[in-house]
């Protein structure tokens, strides 16, 4: 499966997610990239996060922003 620009966004986004506590949420300002922006609202959509501009993580994007940032640490880690 290839990877589109608008889901490396949507990676970004859930990488900035804090999974240590569900009570921290993020907000995605107007000054944000674009790319950012639409990517929330996309996750929104999606039903990953609470509002469109990120707000917090539903049970789905938890799982979600898990995998993908296990995934990355896995990338970046030097075997």
């Amino acid at each position: 499966m290839p990877i589109n620009q608008q889901i490396i966004d949507e990676i970004e986004v859930l990488l900035r997610y804090n999974l240590d506590t569900t009570y921290e949420g993020i907000k995605v300002h107007q000054d944000a990239r674009p790319e950012l922006r639409d990517a929330a609202k996309r996750l929104f959509e999606k039903g990953f996060v609470t509002r469109d501009d990120g707000g917090y993580l539903t049970d789905l994007g938890h799982e979600a922003a898990e995998h993908t940032q296990a995934a990355i640490s896995l990338l970046g880690s030097k075997s």
